[in-house]
């Protein structure tokens, strides 16, 4: 197996991670792999957002989970609560991926998944735990959404797409069993 194929094979869903921030070297390196991924048209209708303020993300938390708590269906708040009651499950950092509109529209939102799962991947890859975040949207959800555009110096234009919170993990879990009939080949 080839080292990309390893690494996805490794990757997984971070819930339990510790203080520790990743270093600036490894945070531009995920930076760069991010900006690297394909766009529709080569538009790039996104711009990444490195950010390492724990208040900053703390607020965040907090305004998410409020609006998750009263949100029509619970399910989500009470997932949430049952795991630590934090939305970003204490993450030092995340990389947040603000985009705009693309036409016709939708396209923006799948170069936001790609670009995530660069992310995602070159994290892996550097021994950074991760985990994608599309609850991170909630914090702009409210009445505080540009009050965080401003803080986290958003482009004019343009709203959140999702998150990858990054950092190192108390205790590595093992990635998902893959389910083989999600696969059909047609010959």
């Amino acid at each position: 197996m080839n080292d990309t194929l390893k690494t996805i094979s490794e990757r997984f869903s971070c819930r339990n991670f510790t203080d520790r921030v990743p270093e600036n070297k490894y945070l531009e390196a995920i930076a760069q792999a991010a900006i690297q991924a394909p766009s529709g048209m080569n538009r790039q209708y996104w711009h990444v957002i490195v950010v390492k303020n724990r208040d900053l993300i703390s607020e965040m938390d907090k305004e998410g989970i409020g609006i998750l708590s009263h949100m029509k269906d619970i399910s989500a708040y009470e997932r949430i609560m049952k795991r630590g009651g934090k939305l970003f499950y204490n993450a030092p950092c995340m990389i947040l991926i603000a985009i705009k509109e693309a036409d016709p529209k939708g396209g923006e939102l799948i170069d936001c998944g790609i670009l995530a799962q660069n992310i995602s991947l070159a994290a892996t890859s550097l021994g950074i735990a991760n985990l994608h975040c599309g609850f991170v949207r909630l914090a702009f959800a409210g009445d505080r959404a540009n009050e965080f555009k401003a803080k986290l110096k958003f482009p004019d234009g343009y709203e959140c797409g999702m998150a990858v919170l990054l950092g190192y993990t108390e205790n590595a879990v093992l990635p998902h069993v893959p389910n083989q009939n999600k696969i059909t080949y047609i010959e």
